[in-house]
């Protein structure tokens, strides 16, 4: 489609419409050549009396008729008695209204916002302004101005209006300065820039290719980056390698980089197994902290309760079932030891174990709580139990600070009010929640940690169940018998023999687990489809939307979540008259799509059906969009437990989930789950991987492709490998 030219307008602006002051999507209407125009965009400190140059096109809307997309805006102040008189009567300038407006203007005429910006005390001599009052208007005009200095700043290197004051609440009133001193600050932050653009702007204010900022910074970003594929640090040699690769310098040169972090601890050094590594002081600080917080609280344990075998008889008695030895060795160690892994894989009776732990713990009026990573998986964790599990943020009752960045009001100065924690799920739990966890437990509370150490490990970094696993610092029970009933189901069953390196059975069509040969790409693609809309809707009565899941091993080719999203949409929600939709980052979404948010955004606000209202959807959580907005900019999600309001700034961080990868998969159970199995690229086709796609279907698994592919993966036994200082930090005697 051929692009449309950007077009300038400019004009005074006459009304404020509409403001989204948390995002600054802004309807304002503006005076061009006697012509009353509607404009639309991020315009955050626009006011009636600015003057206003604006870049953008021409749009028609369907309810609101012609429209004129704004992409850029710049203000020019009012220099006039009368523009000025408007501008200040509208509320730009908190605490002036109409009346303080008009003292000001008879007093300082067409000076007046420069008298109310430079001279406060002039302002602070008329009558009913004190100088407080005189003092926050001027900080107020000189804010304003920075900011809108940033914006036109920014928007030279395609920085949407909306992350520059992002921008600004980070770095304050010196921003722009900030940032020309050291463009690097743009993607050190949590502002979704690249070093790619920091360097695009550190090479217009003339920094060298090698200058220590951009070195420091290179390696910095590269350590980040690395934290998004799960490693909490990198060796030495490894990091030097890729900074010298991705920066294009001398080796020499970022090696002195490192030892000057290292000298002022920018970076961390830890020798781990004879091999240096280096963390950022953040994720070195969460890792020590985890250690020693663990071994504390195996110093003063949880008090022992005394009557195990009797506890676990009566269990066994009330529920007409009789535990495996391991089982009872998790009630026991569950009731005498401080902290207890259980681990093991499906059908092995974690689940059995868990529920007699729990009522073992309450009939000895223990307060325990549960959680769990996801909203989907603490969900499973209720209807297992009966009992209700909060998701890790919820149960920390997370808030944020002055930056908008999350914080925990549970922590060590305002302790969970339980005995014993009980969390599910833990492969999926990250360094950074598991430190928070700990940090809000009182020492002597009991802590169960539940999941199975071969299921992927988490997406965010570390590898915090194999590294307690690993490091023998608590105690362990893997259960390891497949009980009669769970042996009549081939998802199990399969699904151990695909960990233990066996080929799965393929060849039965009367129970489970099902598989369809089918040999190019396209007829695989059109099978899914297939199945999705008709053919197990109609044999099982599943939903495509709540009870199917496609997994994929890869986001790109023929057989990736990005085609097949696309394919399953066009045949499960296809474009109809009545159904609103809006493009939002190359993505048409329209109402009755299933969605996944791909990021942690602390600031999309919820309301549960209670009425309850809270902040905050994470990376992974699955729903569908309920209603879309066009005008407003606004769409609206069902998530299982509560209804989110996103604005299209947000929605960007939306994608398709009609097919997901097994990664995105993790923590969630589906009654029906379908894997293409075509071949692709060995990093991403191996045993665990493909466990942990079979091990997310609760009732039906259907691969559909080529057996070579199946044989490939269960063979390729390549681990997932991390690199983190948890297991090293726990097995040190200090």
């Amino acid at each position: 489609m051929e692009k449309q030219q950007l077009l300038r307008l400019e004009g005074a602006v006459e009304n404020i419409v509409y403001r989204n002051e948390e995002n600054g999507y802004t309807v304002l209407e503006i005076e061009n050549d006697d012509e009353a125009i509607t404009a639309v965009g991020v315009m955050p400190l626009v006011s009636a009396g600015d003057s206003v140059i604006l870049t953008g096109t021409f749009t028609e809307h369907k309810s609101y008729g012609r429209q004129f997309a704004a992409q850029t805006c710049e203000v020019v102040r009012p220099t006039k008695s009368a523009d000025i008189l408007r501008y200040l009567s509208s509320g730009a300038v908190k605490g002036i209204g109409a009346a303080t407006a008009r003292r000001l203007v008879d007093a300082f005429g067409d000076s007046a916002l420069d008298v109310l910006e430079n001279n406060p005390g002039r302002v602070s001599m008329l009558k009913g302004i004190s100088r407080d009052r005189a003092n926050d208007f001027s900080c107020q005009l000189q804010a304003n101005q920075s900011v809108r200095a940033l914006m036109i700043y920014l928007t030279n290197y395609k920085i949407p209006n909306v992350t520059a004051i992002k921008i600004y609440k980070a770095l304050g009133p010196s921003a722009l300065t900030q940032i020309q001193e050291n463009p690097y600050l743009l993607c050190e932050g949590d502002f979704g820039i690249t070093f790619r653009t920091a360097d695009i702007v550190a090479h217009t204010e003339n920094f060298d290719a090698e200058s220590s900022v951009r070195l420091r910074a290179g390696l910095l970003y590269i350590l980040r980056h690395n934290e998004g594929n799960g490693h909490t640090c990198l060796p030495r040699d490894q990091l030097c390698r890729l900074a010298v690769d991705f920066l294009r310098v001398m080796p020499q040169a970022v090696e002195s980089s490192v030892d000057e972090m290292i000298f002022d601890r920018t970076l961390v050094t830890e020798t781990i197994n004879t091999r240096e590594f280096l963390f950022t002081p953040e994720m070195h600080r969460t890792e020590l902290s985890i250690a020693s917080r663990i071994k504390l609280m195996m110093s003063f344990p949880a008090e022992q309760l005394s009557g195990a075998d009797k506890a676990i008889a009566l269990c066994e008695q009330s529920d007409g079932i009789e535990y495996a030895d391991l089982q009872k060795e998790a009630i026991t160690a569950a009731m005498t030891q401080g902290m207890l892994v259980l681990t093991g894989r499906p059908g092995t009776g974690k689940t059995t174990t868990l529920n007699a732990i729990i009522r073992i713990l309450q009939d000895r009026g223990q307060r325990v709580l549960l959680a769990a990573p996801t909203g989907r998986a603490a969900q499973r964790m209720t209807e297992l139990t009966g009992k209700e599990a909060k998701t890790l943020h919820r149960l920390l009752e997370v808030a944020w600070d002055r930056q908008d960045k999350p914080v925990f009001s549970k922590n060590e100065h305002n302790l969970l009010k339980c005995d014993a924690l009980i969390i599910d799920e833990v492969s999926m739990v990250d360094v950074g929640i598991f430190d928070s966890v700990l940090r809000a437990l009182r020492i002597g509370c009991r802590l169960v940690l539940v999941g199975d150490s071969d299921q992927l490990p988490s997406v965010g970094p570390g590898n915090v169940l194999g590294d307690l696993i690993a490091s023998g610092a608590v105690p362990v029970v893997r259960l390891d018998k497949i009980f009669r009933q769970a042996q009549q189901s081939l998802i199990i069953t399969n699904a151990h023999r695909i960990v233990n390196g066996e080929m799965p059975v393929l060849s039965r069509v009367d129970r489970d687990f099902f598989f369809i040969e089918r040999g190019n790409k396209n007829d695989i693609s059109r099978l899914i489809c297939d199945l999705c809309s008709s053919r197990l809707p109609k044999a099982y009565g599943y939903s495509p939307f709540e009870d199917i899941q496609v997994l994929a091993p890869s986001k790109k080719g023929e057989l990736g979540t990005v085609e097949l999203n696309l394919r399953l949409q066009s045949v499960l929600n296809p474009r109809e008259g009545k159904k609103s939709e809006a493009t939002i980052a190359g993505k048409t979404f329209r109402t009755g799509d299933k969605v996944m948010m791909t990021k942690n955004n602390y600031d999309i606000r919820w309301e549960r059906e209670d009425g309850e209202l809270g902040e905050g959807v994470f990376n992974g959580d699955i729903g569908t969009v309920k209603a879309i907005d066009a005008h407003a900019k606004k769409l609206w999600v069902d998530f299982p437990d509560k209804t989110a309001a996103l604005d299209f700034e947000d929605a960007a961080e939306l994608d398709f989930a009609y097919a997901v990868t097994v990664h995105k998969s993790q923590g969630n159970e589906f009654d029906c789950v379908i894997i293409p199995v075509f071949p692709g690229p060995a990093p991403l086709y191996y045993r665990n991987l493909l466990y942990t796609a079979v091990t997310r279907a609760k009732k039906t698994l259907i691969l559909v492709g080529q057996p070579h592919t199946v044989e490939v993966m269960v063979n390729n036994n390549r681990q997932t490998k991390r690199y983190s200082g948890l297991k090293a930090f726990l097995e040190r005697d200090e």
